[in-house]
């Protein structure tokens, strides 16, 4: 009987869509005739955006940007996105859900998108290598709570 009062739980990719893409490179064709090692920046992060009706929307933000001898050979942003059907999870469940699952879903449609700017960009190929999500998930969740636990341990501080 409690089954049933229960909401079924559901996580569903609903649309995966590329939200934004820029590709730059500004200091070509100089950059052709250099020796090809550049140093290479890469940033990832997330956010989330709760639709209503049980729909959320995700969104992995990549950039990479390629550098040598302080000149920029190419910045690549990539806003990949993904709207999911999800209820019946507890809001930790879903936290989690959200900021792990979501991203592996997504990221693999960001790499690609990655790899062919770069390369019609007559650059070498450039893979991105897999990313942990969980690890990244449970370091955003570690500095949360330090973070709650410095701003609570100002707040009882004693007045001078």
């Amino acid at each position: 009987m409690a089954d049933e009062k229960q909401p079924q739980r559901q996580f569903v990719v609903q649309r995966i869509y590329a939200k934004d893409i820029s590709f730059e490179s500004p200091n070509t064709p100089q950059m052709f005739q250099e020796k090809w090692s550049p140093e290479i920046n890469i940033s990832l992060g997330s956010e989330v955006n709760k639709l209503g009706g049980g729909t959320v929307e995700v969104v992995l933000n990549v950039s990479v940007e390629a550098k040598h001898a302080d000149k920029t050979v190419f910045m690549v942003e990539i806003h990949q996105a993904g709207l999911f059907g999800v209820q019946g999870f507890a809001d930790q469940e879903l936290d989690a859900l959200l900021g792990i699952a979501a991203p592996n879903i997504l990221f693999p449609y960001a790499r690609e998108a990655v790899s062919d700017l770069v390369t019609r960009g007559s650059f070498p190929q450039f893979v991105l290598q897999p990313v942990n999500f969980e690890a990244l998930y449970m370091q955003q969740r570690q500095a949360k709570a330090a973070e709650a636990g410095q701003a609570a341990d100002a707040g009882n501080a004693p007045a001078h």
